[in-house]
């Protein structure tokens, strides 16, 4: 009996301080690191996984009448070294595509073609298509429009000369915040807290419009808020109807939301899987266009893959951004991109008619570059690919 009184006090004590640290997390508006603690660290992680969405509440994106893949005869191979090479970058899954048809897919530590993983930042590409989509509808004038015009609370004398336009090219000089390391940032907010909207209207102005580039999450996250209050629906049904069932998603696709408020978490963590995120990038080879018809708005779509050519923070002239979307080249070939954090990527090389998908665990963590180094592994594994067709 003895031994059990002063157990019960180290408990009681325990308990007490984990109650006083709880409440002033919440008095001090970080709350949310109480759900990072216990999405992280208490399962043995370090930060955001592609798996998250089973910490987080999910709206679904509905898909419609599933339309399969073709599938080529051919055996294609790459070479174990490039094989060796991604397996050493995590990777989970890896699938290419040429004129509409899969030529190579394989999958890795129990994954599979109908396995959900974060796209990370691939959603601002959908955000960004999402905006396209509204202009065809006739439910946006122009990416030129002030947000002012759909948002209220830009209609302040520093935010009301901010356009679509600034947020779709990363350039509206308002101060979000990007830093992944700071727990108490925004984007630690973003991610694990319950409240989005609020959040992000908060932030100040930095800068006028337009005049640097400045890659942040809550540029996406405003151009969400406006998609939403035109369509007057919740940006995953808006995504449902004019993407997801138009393209054929063979699956049900996954969208965190934030708990109080129900805002889509827009700059991130959509989850599907390698095919479906495939189709997404099929959808962009064909102009953005279904069966001939345009979901997006053409001239959208042109400007959308051109590079923004605004000066960052360094006064260097950004040419491998577009709207929501990346850009670049390797041995003579252009591309664009969607990529998220832990090497996510839906690329597009529009001369060689080629989608290919990687899914994973890693990334090169080297920041803002305009490339990932990894990204040139799956080059080269394309190329290797359909040098051997």
């Amino acid at each position: 009996m003895k031994f059990i009184r002063p157990f019960l006090k180290t408990i009681l004590v325990l308990f007490s301080i984990i109650l006083i640290a709880c409440i002033s997390l919440y008095l001090t508006g970080n709350a949310h690191l109480i759900k990072a603690v216990r999405s992280t660290y208490l399962v043995g992680k370090t930060g955001p996984s592609i798996n998250d969405y089973l910490k987080f509440e999910n709206r679904i994106i509905a898909k419609g009448n599933p339309i399969p893949w073709n599938l080529s005869n051919q055996q294609l191979k790459i070479k174990d070294s490039l094989i060796t090479k991604a397996k050493n970058w995590e990777t989970v899954a890896f699938l290419v595509s040429q004129k509409n048809k899969i030529i190579y897919e394989k999958y890795w530590d129990s994954y599979s073609k109908e396995s959900l993983t974060n796209s990370f930042s691939m959603a601002k590409t959908f955000t960004g298509l999402a905006i396209g989509a509204c202009i065809q509808d006739g439910l946006i004038k122009s990416v030129n429009d002030p947000v002012a015009l759909y948002l209220d609370e830009f209609n302040t004398p520093d935010k009301k000369n901010i356009s679509i336009k600034d947020l779709l090219t990363m350039s509206s000089g308002i101060d979000f915040g990007e830093s992944y390391g700071d727990p108490f940032g925004f984007m630690a907010k973003a991610y694990y807290g319950r409240e989005i909207y609020q959040l992000t209207l908060s932030k100040p102005q930095q800068f006028k419009p337009g005049k640097q580039w400045k890659y942040q999450g809550g540029n996406t996250l405003v151009l969400s808020f406006i998609v939403e209050k035109v369509s007057g629906k919740t940006l995953s049904e808006y995504f449902s109807e004019k993407f997801w069932k138009p393209i054929g998603a063979s699956e049900d696709a996954l969208w965190t939301y934030a708990e109080e408020d129900g805002k889509e978490r827009a700059y991130c963590c959509f989850y599907s899987n390698a095919r479906d995120f495939a189709k997404i990038g099929q959808f962009l080879l064909d102009s953005a266009k279904i069966n001939g018809k345009s979901i997006v708005d053409s001239t959208f779509y042109n400007q959308m893959i051109k590079p923004v050519n605004i000066p960052d923070e360094n006064g260097k002239t950004i040419d491998y951004y577009g709207y929501q979307i990346w850009l670049g080249q390797y041995k003579n070939k252009s591309f664009y991109y969607a990529r998220g954090i832990l090497g996510q990527y839906i690329v597009v090389i529009p001369e060689l008619e080629i989608v290919f998908v990687r899914l994973g665990h890693k990334r090169d963590k080297t920041r803002n570059v305009e490339v990932p180094k990894d990204l040139y592994l799956y080059f080269d594994m394309v190329f290797d690919l359909i040098n051997n067709k």
